[in-house]
């Protein structure tokens, strides 16, 4: 029997059947993006129903408070640097001498920005008026009140309402104060001088001037270039942690990155791509809402301390090097020679105050959340920092040496040791509460200096009364 040769008659049908995808995965993968976009939808529908839209809106992955208090690096044209992180609200702008200076005229609902670029709601002139008398606090963020509820909570506007609480009770019950000319007879001289002192009767103005990230260097070129222009009557300068952790070889804090930017192109784009997706993905509700309501990160703990980036690296900025923590302390000790220098030209009394950390606290007297915060810094954390601190008080005490008239030291970190309430919400940032005692110890140290001396008893002065 002979065999055909002719192959089997097989369909064109059939054989482009087989080669066409399974239904099934076409499914997929329409499936998948419309899905998700519905999802999408109906997150931002269900948000703004429940009136979660505005909250939601400003969610970045961490709690609200520290988006808030995030810086956002713009250059000179306003515009945020490409490959640095863009979620921060506090603007701040490339300056070739202070490094970066805080945009003025914005607010959130933690803070409010003057158009000087001042922590205040309202602007100030240049030109002071007769009856006020200013005082400019200056520092990092520790002065700024980083991760304050509002301007009205930091130590700053509370030193201001106690000043001018003052003179208000002075004129409301001048009998319960010192009089201006002392009585002639003894038993009255001493009943007078029994009664508490009175402070000058003006109208006291406290302007935060700090900026978040500041040290040392960057707040001797803004109180030469910027202050001093506004006539300030006192310089509160409340500082010294920050000098710790910038590496002496640099002369203050600046916009980062920007080194690489230049000698690395090759990293900072892929940085900037690297961010520009995570930028993107923070864009879906779907993202935020499942951080937001199922991670809950905002309740966890954070080291939010500038200059270093996150909570991770901050102990990378410390050192260990007994050479490289001593060039870092001779940086801090010449630039307050300097700052000492300037105000005593111009016959400005300045307060220099070493500020508190949370590592001073009796450990009888810290809160769990404060517990919570010394266990998250790690077992060497303590003796970096304490080390560091006796570095920056030998140069505070050198620098009084110099400057013996016009210059109050004031070492803050022993305020809090025995503080009964949380003083800390991370190593160096207060709270409310602890903005209010540090409040107090700087009108007790400025009181002494606005004491009014009353005249001794004479006949013409009791006829002119």
């Amino acid at each position: 029997m002979l065999r055909s040769s002719r192959k089997p008659y097989k369909s064109s049908y059939r054989l482009n059947r087989k080669k066409r995808p399974f239904p099934w995965l076409w499914a997929v993968l329409i499936g998948i993006p419309v899905t998700l976009i519905g999802a999408e939808l109906l997150m931002r529908a269900a948000t703004s129903l429940n009136g979660n839209s505005a909250e939601l809106e400003t969610y970045q992955g961490e709690p609200l408070n520290i988006t808030a208090y995030r810086l956002k690096f713009l250059n000179s044209a306003g515009e945020p640097y490409d490959g640095l992180p863009n979620r921060g609200r506090l603007q701040v702008k490339h300056n070739p001498l202070m490094g970066y200076r805080l945009v003025g005229n914005q607010q959130s609902e933690f803070w409010q920005i003057n158009a000087q670029g001042f922590r205040a709601e309202q602007a100030i002139s240049l030109e002071k008026p007769r009856d006020e008398i200013r005082i400019f606090v200056m520092g990092g963020s520790a002065a700024f009140g980083q991760l304050s509820s509002s301007n009205q909570t930091t130590f700053a506007s509370k030193l201001e309402n106690l000043l001018n609480q003052q003179v208000s009770t002075q004129k409301t019950n001048p009998k319960k104060f010192r009089p201006d000319v002392l009585p002639y007879y003894a038993d009255e001289l001493a009943k007078a001088m029994a009664l508490p002192p009175r402070i000058r009767e003006s109208r006291y103005r406290v302007v935060n001037a700090a900026v978040p990230g500041y040290i040392s260097s960057n707040e001797l070129v803004q109180l030469s270039l910027q202050i001093l222009a506004y006539q300030p009557d006192f310089i509160v300068l409340v500082n010294g942690y920050g000098d710790l952790l910038v590496p002496s070889n640099q002369e203050g804090t600046d916009i980062p990155g920007q080194e690489t930017f230049l000698t690395n192109a090759s990293q900072h784009f892929f940085t900037n791509l690297s961010q520009s997706f995570q930028d993107w993905v923070y864009q879906s509700y779907l993202v935020r809402g499942f951080q937001f309501w199922v991670l809950r990160p905002h309740t966890t703990l954070h080291q939010f301390i500038p200059p270093a980036d996150n909570q991770e690296t901050l102990l990378l900025h410390f050192s260990s090097d007994a050479e490289e923590l001593k060039l870092r302390s001779h940086r801090y000790r010449s630039n307050l020679q300097q700052i000492a220098r300037l105000t005593t030209s111009a016959n400005i009394p300045l307060i220099l105050a070493l500020q508190p950390e949370i590592t001073s606290r009796n450990p009888k007297n810290l809160s769990p959340r404060e517990k919570e915060i010394l266990a998250q810094l790690g077992p060497t954390y303590p003796g970096q920092v304490k080390g560091g601190y006796a570095q920056l008080q030998q140069a505070i005490a050198q620098v009084k040496q110099g400057f013996p008239k016009g210059l109050t030291t004031l070492n803050l970190n022993e305020t809090y040791s025995n503080f009964a309430g949380e003083a800390f919400q991370d190593a160096i940032h207060l709270t409310d509460e602890g903005n209010t005692v540090l409040a107090n110890q700087l009108y007790e140290a400025i009181a002494k200096q606005l004491l009014v001396q009353p005249r001794p008893y004479s006949e013409s002065a009791t006829l002119s009364q």
